[in-house]
């Protein structure tokens, strides 16, 4: 692609409406915020409300940027949101490519995403990926940069839980990185099969990813102390619910049984939605990764989530209540022409693509 790119194509875009719980009445100011001079019954316009309810705040996901970079997409991204103004960014993994072990050459990696993540507006919230997180030399460079692998936070009274996918036994993880660059020189040199029958081709960790039985924990412990919030958000990079004879995320998905809340997820390059457990469960494109050749659902994209506090069935339900997809309004959108806005797009370029 050449640099310096600009020119203007529609984006794919995800706009994701959510309508939460109004727990608090809505402050009267005391100038009306609308005023106008027409005193007969016809007005030149419609009789919509304004759509400035107090509460309501919006928020961007991007996805995979490494695996196969394509130059420019996520600079173009980043321009984007400049325009769209959501009041905080989040990822969902793959923020560099972490080839090496070396802590010079990851620093430096480290360094040009941090650079190129506070061109955004907004606060950027980091979700660690395969790429990031893939042996525990990786993990000390992340802790001693950033911190905890794993967190949360509540924004506006929406929880926000940021998982940790790659939460491997050290010894499991580091052979594992092993044997993946191992395969992924197969891929390079033998092609697609050869790597789907390499030793990492087979690992369910792959496709799927693990949470730690103390990471379990501490996610349950912060949803019991906050039972109330509007919503709960999930973000991670790989679908852990996937793993065969899978253990401890399935105690997180239990604790959320008595509240809405929904996944954001990557790792895979191809947009899907599910219904689980009557939630959405959302793997996000790719936001300057590697697309596979033939693919309708490879595509670059951000996504805006709104927040709404229009009123929510009242919380006074059986305990045998659960949430089904009639309680949230969502209306994803790929690209179209009858897409709201539209914005800038890099054009796809196919390349190989591994789910590794």
């Amino acid at each position: 692609m050449m640099s310096g790119f600009r020119q203007l194509f529609i984006l794919p875009m995800l706009f994701i409406f959510i309508s939460a719980c109004a727990g608090r009445p809505l402050v009267e100011t005391e100038k009306p915020v609308f005023q106008h001079d027409i005193t007969g019954a016809k007005m030149p316009w419609t009789d919509k409300q304004f759509d400035n309810e107090t509460g309501k705040f919006t928020f961007a996901v991007f996805s995979d940027l490494t695996g196969g970079e394509r130059d420019g997409v996520f600079e173009v991204a980043v321009d984007q949101l400049h325009l769209l103004r959501p009041e905080l960014i989040i990822s969902v993994g793959d923020l560099i490519d972490g080839k090496s072990e070396d802590r010079g050459s990851l620093t430096a990696e480290w360094e040009s995403f941090d650079e190129r993540a506070n061109k955004a507006r907004a606060p950027v919230f980091y979700v660690g990926g395969n790429h990031d997180l893939s042996h525990p030399e990786l993990w000390e460079v992340w802790e001693q940069r950033y911190g905890q692998r794993y967190y949360h936070f509540v924004y506006k009274d929406v929880l926000f839980l940021v998982l940790d996918t790659e939460d491997n036994p050290p010894a499991f993880q580091a052979n594992m990185a092993k044997i993946r660059w191992e395969a992924i020189n197969i891929f390079n040199t033998e092609g697609e099969q050869a790597f789907i029958d390499s030793e990492y081709g087979q690992l369910q960790e792959r496709i799927s990813g693990r949470i730690g039985t103390e990471q379990a924990a501490y996610f349950r412990e912060v949803i019991s102390r906050y039972p109330d919030v509007r919503w709960t958000f999930l973000f991670m990079h790989k679908a852990a619910w996937e793993r065969a004879e899978e253990e401890n995320f399935s105690t997180i998905e239990k604790a959320l049984s008595d509240r809405p809340y929904s996944v954001f997820h990557g790792h895979l390059h191809s947009y899907h939605h599910e219904q689980r457990l009557g939630r959405d469960y959302i793997r996000l494109g790719t936001t300057g990764g590697a697309h596979a050749p033939g693919d309708p659902m490879a595509i670059d994209h951000v996504t805006l989530v709104t927040v709404s506090m229009m009123r929510r069935p009242s919380k006074k339900r059986s305990s045998a209540r659960k949430f089904t997809p009639a309680d949230m309004t969502m209306e994803p959108r790929n690209s179209s022409p009858a897409v709201a806005m539209e914005f800038g797009e890099v054009p796809a370029r196919a390349v190989p693509v591994l789910s590794a």
